[in-house]
C-alpha cells in the first residue's frame, strides 16, 4: 500500500503541473476520427486516435507509447522537432494508464511496426493510480473479481468472455423473438415470491409498511400472461436467492425462462435441441465443445433417461418402490450410503439430496433427465398414468443443471392442494418451500390451457460455452464480501 501511496503522490503532482501550465487533465470535447483497427489500414494518411497508454519508453529526442482503445493497439511515435518542444515536454506528465488523443500520419518504422507519427496531442484523462504489472500484479482471483475494471484493462481474454456472453444473450432473443414469442418484464419487487423453492431476499417498502420480496423467478407473473391470453411469452432477468456462493451459485443471477401454450415437455426437448446445438454451432463453428479437457458434442438429438432409471443406477435405489421418506430413509440405511440427513424434511428433499451426492456429478451429457418425482416441482402437471412423478424434464450438460422445464400444472384445485402441502413442510421446519400465492390460485380458476414452461440459467450455460469452471468468471460484478468497512452512517441506517 505504501509504494501506491507514493506513486498517486507522483500523479497528484503532475495533475498539479497540469493544471498550473492552464492545461485541463479532464476534458469533455474529443475528437476522434479513426479508432485504432481502422487506423492502421491508412497507411500514408492523417488519422486522429483515442485510446489509454500501455507502455511508455525512449529518451532524448523521441519517444514511444502504445495506444489501446477497444478496437486494438497502435504505436505512437513522438519527435520532438514534429510536435514542437511545449508539446513534448507534456511528455513529461503522462504515465501509463492516461488516455491521450493524437493527430498524425500513419507510416511504418524503420523496424516495420505500422505507427503513428504525432504532430499534436491532447491529454483526455489523468489517472492516479498506477496499472498493476500484468504478469505480477493482478493474479489474485478475488481481487480480480472485485476490480474487474483493472482485469478486463490487463487481461484481454476476459473481455472476450463478456463479448461471448453479449452475442449469447442476442443469439436467444432473437431465436425466441422469430419464433412469435413475446419479451415482457415482470416485477422484481413481490408481495409473495413464487416459481421455485428457494430463500427469498426481504425488503421493506416504506410508503405501504410492507415487506417485499425480491424475486426467486419469474414463473407464476409469466403464466398469469399466459392465462390473459399471450399465447408465447418470455422474459430475461436477473432473479435472486438468498443462498450459498460457491462455484456454481450467485445470489444474483441470469435467468430466460419462456412459456408456450398447447405446447408438452416433449415439444420443449425438441425445440432445445434445436435451439441449443444452433447456438453452439453460431458460437463455436461446430456442435462441438471442450469444457474442463472434455469434448461435449451438441449434436441432436440427445438421449433421455428417466429420474427413476438413473438414481437406480448409480445408488442402486428403485424410487418407485422406496416412494415416501421413511422407505427412502430405509434404503439409503440398508446401502449404506454415506450422506448426511440432519435437516432434510420430505421425501423431496432427501432425494434430491440423494441425487446430487450420488448421481449428478456422473452425468456427462447434454442429456434430458426425464420425469422427475412430483415431490420435487410444486407447479409441475403429474404424469397421467403416474402421479407419483410429473412431465418435466432437466438438461444436463457436464454434471450441472441448465434447463428446468414442464407440463405447467393448470388444475387450480391441484395447485391450492401442492401449496398447501409446501407450506406445511415448512412449518415442519424446511428451509426453502413454495409460499402459497392466492392470486395466482385465481388466476388459474380463471382458466390456463395446456401450457409448457422453461427455465434456463444463463451464467451457467456462459461457463460451459467458455470453458470457465468458476461461474465468477462469466459475471462482470459477481458478489463478494465488502472490501471496505460499512461507514458509521451506513451502519447507523442497517441497525
Amino acid at each position: 500500500m505504501a509504494a501506491i501511496d507514493e506513486l498517486k503522490k507522483v500523479r497528484l503532482e503532475k495533475l498539479k503541473k497540469l493544471r498550473q501550465a492552464e492545461i485541463n487533465p479532464y476534458p469533455a470535447e474529443v475528437d476522434r476520427k479513426d479508432v485504432i483497427s481502422k487506423a492502421r489500414k491508412k497507411d500514408g494518411e492523417n488519422v486522429a486516435v483515442a485510446g489509454r497508454i500501455m507502455s511508455l519508453r525512449g529518451h532524448g529526442k523521441i519517444i514511444f507509447c502504445d495506444l489501446l482503445d477497444a478496437t486494438g493497439k497502435i504505436q505512437i511515435v513522438f519527435k520532438k522537432d514534429l510536435i514542437g518542444e511545449k508539446e513534448f515536454k507534456l511528455l513529461d506528465l503522462l504515465d501509463i494508464g492516461d488516455f491521450l488523443w493524437v493527430l498524425g500520419k500513419v507510416e511504418k518504422t524503420s523496424a516495420g511496426e505500422i505507427s503513428v507519427f504525432s504532430q499534436n496531442l491532447k491529454i483526455l484523462t489523468k489517472t492516479l493510480r498506477p496499472l498493476p504489472d500484468k504478469w505480477h500484479g493482478f493474479k489474485d482471483i478475488e481481487e480480480r473479481y472485485r476490480q474487474r475494471y483493472v482485469d478486463l484493462i490487463i487481461n484481454p481474454q476476459v473481455r472476450e468472455i463478456f463479448e461471448t456472453r453479449s452475442k449469447v444473450i442476442s443469439f436467444l432473443r432473437n431465436y425466441l423473438d422469430k419464433d412469435g414469442f413475446l419479451e415482457v418484464e415482470t416485477p422484481v419487487l413481490q408481495p409473495v415470491y413464487g416459481g421455485a423453492s428457494a430463500k427469498p431476499f426481504v425488503t421493506h417498502h416504506n410508503t405501504l409498511d410492507l415487506d417485499m420480496y425480491l424475486r426467486i423467478s419469474d414463473e407464476l407473473y409469466l403464466k398469469r400472461l399466459i392465462v390473459g391470453g399471450i399465447e408465447k411469452v418470455y422474459e430475461l432477468s436477473k432473479d435472486f436467492r438468498n443462498e450459498g456462493i460457491d462455484h456454481q451459485h450467485n445470489p444474483e443471477f441470469t435467468m430466460l425462462e419462456f412459456y408456450w401454450a398447447y405446447a408438452d415437455y416433449h415439444n420443449l426437448m425438441s425445440y432445445s435441441e434445436k435451439m441449443l446445438s444452433s447456438l453452439v454451432k453460431d458460437i463455436k463453428d461446430s456442435f462441438k465443445l471442450t469444457y474442463e479437457d472434455k469434448q461435449y458434442d451438441f449434436t441432436p438429438p440427445w438421449p433421455r433417461i428417466s429420474y427413476r432409471e438413473i438414481v437406480l443406477k448409480y445408488t442402486g435405489i428403485d424410487i418407485d418402490i422406496a416412494d415416501d421418506d421413511q422407505k427412502l430413509i430405509k434404503e439409503i440405511n440398508r446401502k449404506k450410503l454415506n450422506f448426511n440427513l440432519s435437516g432434510l424434511i420430505g421425501f423431496g428433499a432427501i432425494l434430491d439430496e440423494l441425487y446430487k451426492k450420488f448421481v449428478r456429478h456422473n452425468l456427462s451429457g447434454p442429456l434430458f433427465l426425464v420425469d422427475r418425482p412430483t415431490a420435487f416441482v410444486t407447479l409441475a402437471k403429474r404424469l397421467p398414468d403416474d402421479p407419483r412423478k410429473t412431465a418435466s424434464f432437466q438438461l444436463i450438460v457436464a454434471g450441472k443443471e441448465l434447463i428446468n422445464a414442464y407440463n405447467e400444472l393448470n388444475d387450480p384445485v391441484d395447485q391450492a392442494m401442492r401449496f398447501t402441502e409446501s407450506e406445511k413442510l415448512a412449518g415442519k421446519g424446511q428451509l426453502v418451500h413454495e409460499a402459497y400465492d392466492e392470486d395466482y390460485i385465481r388466476a388459474l380458476e380463471y382458466g390456463m390451457p395446456p401450457t409448457a414452461g422453461w427455465g434456463m440459467g444463463i451464467d451457467r450455460l456462459i461457463s460451459v460455452l467458455t470453458d470457465k469452471h468458476n461461474i465468477k468468471d462469466v459475471i462482470l460484478f459477481p458478489t463478494l464480501k465488502p472490501e471496505f468497512p460499512l461507514s458509521e452512517k451506513e451502519n447507523k441506517r442497517k441497525k
